[in-house]
């Protein structure tokens, strides 16, 4: 009786136990799923972000080309209008030599004509040429505002790129547990269930014998006295 009814409370006692284990083991799998879940779409947003960038990168780079090209091109104008000037100064200084020494009023008025012309130009190409320069400056800002951007998105992608493997491990750590934590709620529910249906067993046992011996303490005792029959005579 006394070993039935300890073997109840130890089975009880297990049972508990194995229930307890199971809701630490259920609780650490929540986390490491939550875990999981988060370096998962740590992954995905980093591996998008990336992507966004590059694509910005790539827009960015397409308009720093552009604006070199333009600043070159600007470059090439201005050495040329740079060229015409000082061919024009050059043509200019020969026409007020040939006004100073003109033969006749006609040759005079035609080569003071011809250096108003040429001054004209002259004052068209140094205006040209400023006006390209502050246009050339503009951009030289813009090219280095894009140079900067780059820069900078550049270092956005290799920052992000770094983060990749801590995310990617702790991924990988955690569902690794998890799995090994996934067996272990199985084991110990197997373990409970074998442990609930020994209890069962015993518990039952233990109801049968409590049940016979309260029955046995209600049924009223046996007379054990009986009347002794009169022996038989035996013949001589």
């Amino acid at each position: 009786m006394e070993s039935l009814e300890q073997t109840v409370i130890q089975l009880r006692q297990k049972k508990k136990a194995a229930i307890q284990a199971k809701q630490n083991a259920e609780n650490e799998l929540r986390l490491l799923q939550s875990i999981e879940k988060r370096s998962s779409t740590g992954l995905h947003n980093v591996d998008k972000k990336i992507e966004s960038e590059k694509e910005n990168v790539s827009d960015v780079s397409d308009n720093l080309a552009r604006k070199n090209a333009q600043v070159e091109s600007i470059q090439r104008l201005v050495s040329f209008a740079e060229d015409r000037i000082n061919a024009e100064k050059e043509i200019i200084e020969q026409t007020e030599q040939e006004i100073e020494f003109a033969e006749t009023p006609e040759e005079k008025q035609n080569a003071e004509a011809r250096l108003r012309s040429l001054n004209n130009h002259l004052q068209e190409l140094i205006s040209e040429i400023k006006i390209r320069q502050k246009t050339l400056k503009k951009i030289t800002s813009e090219v280095s505002t894009f140079d900067e951007l780059k820069s900078k998105i550049t270092t956005q992608i290799k920052k992000q790129t770094q983060s990749k493997p801590s995310l990617r491990t702790k991924l990988t750590t955690s569902h690794k547990t998890a799995v090994k934590v996934i067996q272990d709620i199985e084991r110990i529910t197997k373990s409970e269930e074998n442990i609930t249906k020994t209890l069962d067993r015993a518990t039952s046992k233990l109801k049968e014998y409590l049940a016979k011996k309260t029955a046995a303490k209600r049924k009223p005792a046996k007379k054990t006295a009986a009347k002794r029959k009169p022996a038989k005579k035996t013949r001589r």
